[in-house]
Parts: structure tokens; C-alpha cells; sequence
């Protein structure tokens, strides 16, 4: 693995984590509102976690190109151009990440990294790189 892939993947962990803490507080929070529907508790369960990590990484990317995952590890988010990405830009990225990706990883797993790390395919479709910052 390459030292980019490998500070991409410490930074999607640490991302996760912070989401899973936010996605828990705010799931708390909603029980007490439904508290005889199970039905929407399952929802918030299975949901709410995927959303709030949309959310949260495309608010945090849009104004800086960092979330706090990839601050922490010294990573930032660029358009091909060298300007931070838009909203929609870094949620339709995510989206692609998690839920078609897997399939360009299983059918290219030595191509999946690039050439060096910095443009996986969801990186490649909506024109975003991942550079390091000193």
C-alpha cells in the first residue's frame, strides 16, 4: 500500500469515528422521540450513521478541503485545478466511494490506488485529487 493510501485510510478511520460519536448522539436524542416506533428506530440505526458521515465530510471538505481526519494526517481535498470542491462535488464523491467503488476495487485491486495514491476512482469521476499539505 502506498504511504498516500495508507494516510487516506487513517483519515477515513479518525472521519468515522467522530461520525459514529455524532450519529450516536443525535440517534440517542431521537429515541426519546419515538419512543414506541420501532420502525423509525431501525431506520435511524441503519441510516442515520451513512447521512450524518455524508454530511459531515461534505460541509467540512466544501469550506476547506479537510475534514478533521485528513487535518489530522496533514491530507487535503482539491479540485484537478487546485480550488477546494463544491458541496455537491464532495457528496456525490462519497456517495460513489461507498456504494459503487467496492465493485472498481474487486475488479482492479493493483489499479485501484493509481499511480500514486492521490486519485482513486471516485477521486478520477468527479475530478478530485487528494494532496499532501506540510
Amino acid at each position: 500500500m502506498k504511504e498516500l493510501s495508507k494516510k487516506r485510510t487513517k483519515a477515513i478511520l479518525i472521519d468515522t469515528v467522530i461520525a459514529t460519536a455524532v450519529s450516536i448522539g443525535i440517534e440517542t436524542a431521537l429515541k426519546s422521540v419515538t419512543k414506541k416506533n420501532r420502525s423509525a428506530e431501525a431506520v435511524y440505526a441503519t441510516l442515520l450513521p451513512t447521512f450524518v458521515m455524508w454530511g459531515m465530510e461534505a460541509i467540512q471538505m466544501k469550506n476547506n478541503g479537510q475534514t478533521l481526519g485528513y487535518k489530522a494526517v496533514g491530507l487535503k481535498l482539491e479540485t484537478e485545478d487546485g480550488q477546494n470542491p463544491s458541496c455537491e462535488q464532495v457528496l456525490k464523491r462519497a456517495v460513489y466511494r461507498d456504494m459503487v467503488s467496492t465493485f472498481d476495487y474487486l475488479k482492479d485491486r493493483k489499479g485501484f490506488e493509481g499511480k500514486d495514491g492521490s486519485a482513486y476512482p471516485h477521486d478520477q469521476k468527479f475530478g478530485t485529487v487528494v494532496r499532501e499539505v506540510n
